[in-house]
C-alpha cells in the first residue's frame, strides 16, 4: 500500500515538472548583407590590387599612349606601321590577363540570386585582406523591381536623362574631334585657316597623288613631340577638376569646362607660332578630359542604384554616336572649311555647357540614392 502511494506521487511530480519547464526555443540564425560583409572585411590588399588593375585602364592607358606615340616616331619611319600595331597590342593582352584575377561582383551575384558565388567572392576578398567574414548567412536583399529603360524616361528623370544624353554625345564628339583634328592640323598644315586644300595650287613637278586628300604625309619628329605634349594635357587639369567638382558642384564645374572647350576650339583659328598651337591643343585635351571626368561622376550619382548601370550604359551608347560623327567633321569638313569645322565643334560645346548649367539635379554633397 505504501509503495503504490509513492508511485503515484512520483508520477504526479514528474508530470508537474514537465509542464512547468519551458520548451526549448530554436536558435535564431544570424544574417548579413553584402554591405555588412564589405564593412567587416575592410580595406586591404585586394582593394590595392583592384585599384592598380582598374586604374591602369585609365591612367596607365595614358602612359601607354605616350609610349606608343614615342615609338611611332621611331618605328614607322624604319620598320613600318605594321610593327607599331603589333607592339601596341601588347598592353591590351596584358590587361586581359590581369582581368582574370578580378572576381565577379558580389553585389551583382546577389542581385541575380547567385548567393553562393557572392559568398565565394567575399570569402576570397577576406582571405586576401587577411580579415574575417561576419557571422551568419548571406541573405539576398528584397528588390521590388530592377531598373528598366522606361524608368529613365519617367517624369522624375525625363529632363535629366535627355540633358545628360546631349552632354555625353557632345563631350564624346569634342573629345575625339580634337584628337583627330590634331593630326589633321599637323599633317595638312591647316593652321590659321589660311587656305583649304581645294585652294592649294599644285606646283610643277609634284604629282597629283601627293596632293590628294587621301594621301598620307609622314610626320616630322616635331609633330610627334606636339602630340605627346598635348596628350599629357589629359591629366594636367585633374587637380583643378577635383577641386571644381567638390567646391563648385558638378553642374557649374561642367558648364565652365565645356564653355572653355568651346573657346579653345575657336582659338585654333588664330595665327600663332608652333608653341602657341601646342598650348591650344594641350588645353583642349585637358578640358575635354575634365568634361568626361565630371559627367561620368554626375551620371553615376544622379540615378538610384536600380537605374545606375542602365543610365551609364545608355549614356555610353550616345557617347559612341558622338565618336562616330567626329571623323566626318574633323577630317572631311575641316579639309573644305577649317573655320566651319571649328565653329561646329565650338557650337556643340556651347549647347553642352548650357545643358549642364540647367540640369535640374545637383548631386554635390548628396548621398547615393538606393531606390527610385
Amino acid at each position: 500500500m505504501a509503495s503504490k502511494r509513492t508511485e503515484q506521487v512520483t508520477v504526479i511530480s514528474l508530470r508537474e515538472l514537465s509542464q512547468g519547464a519551458p520548451a526549448p526555443q530554436p536558435k535564431e540564425t544570424k544574417t548579413f548583407t553584402v554591405e555588412d560583409a564589405v564593412e567587416t572585411i575592410g580595406f586591404g590588399r585586394f582593394h590595392i590590387a583592384l585599384f592598380l588593375i582598374m586604374g591602369s585602364t585609365g591612367v596607365f592607358w595614358l602612359a601607354g599612349s605616350l609610349l606608343i606615340i614615342g615609338l611611332a616616331s621611331v618605328v614607322v619611319p624604319t620598320i613600318g606601321w605594321r610593327w607599331l600595331i603589333r607592339i601596341a597590342s601588347i598592353p591590351g593582352i596584358i590587361l586581359i590577363m590581369a582581368f582574370k584575377f578580378i572576381p565577379e561582383s558580389a553585389r551583382f551575384n546577389v542581385s541575380t540570386g547567385n548567393t553562393q558565388a557572392a559568398l565565394a567572392t567575399l570569402e576570397h576578398i577576406a582571405k586576401m585582406n587577411r580579415s574575417v567574414m561576419p557571422e551568419g548567412k548571406l541573405v539576398e536583399p528584397i528588390l521590388e523591381k530592377r531598373g528598366r529603360f522606361a524608368d529613365l524616361l519617367d517624369a522624375k528623370y525625363l529632363r535629366t536623362t535627355l540633358q545628360i544624353w546631349v552632354i555625353w554625345l557632345g563631350i564624346s564628339f569634342a573629345y575625339y574631334g580634337v584628337i583627330l583634328a590634331s593630326a589633321e592640323l599637323l599633317e595638312r598644315d591647316l593652321v590659321c585657316g589660311s587656305r583649304s586644300e581645294s585652294e592649294v595650287v599644285v606646283p610643277e613637278g609634284v604629282s597629283e597623288e601627293s596632293q590628294s586628300p587621301c594621301h598620307c604625309h609622314m610626320f616630322a619628329p616635331s609633330d610627334y613631340q606636339t602630340i605627346i605634349i598635348s596628350t599629357v594635357g589629359e591629366i594636367a587639369l585633374n587637380p583643378l577638376n577635383i577641386l571644381g567638382i567638390n567646391f563648385l558642384g558638378r553642374r557649374l564645374s561642367l558648364s565652365i569646362t565645356m564653355g572653355c572647350t568651346a573657346l579653345f576650339f575657336l582659338l585654333l583659328n588664330i595665327c600663332t607660332s608652333s608653341a602657341g598651337l601646342i598650348g591650344f591643343l594641350f588645353m583642349l585635351r585637358a578640358l575635354v578630359a575634365a568634361n568626361f571626368n565630371t559627367v561620368y561622376i554626375y551620371t553615376a550619382e544622379v540615378y538610384p542604384t536600380t537605374m545606375r548601370a542602365l543610365g551609364m550604359g545608355t549614356s555610353g551608347s550616345l557617347c559612341r554616336i558622338g565618336a562616330m560623327v567626329a571623323p566626318f567633321i574633323s577630317q572631311v569638313l575641316m579639309s573644305a572649311s577649317f573655320l566651319g569645322a571649328l565653329c561646329l565643334f565650338s557650337s556643340v560645346c556651347v549647347v553642352c555647357a548650357i545643358s549642364a548649367f540647367t540640369l535640374p539635379i545637383e548631386t554635390k554633397g548628396r548621398a547615393l540614392q538606393q531606390i527610385k
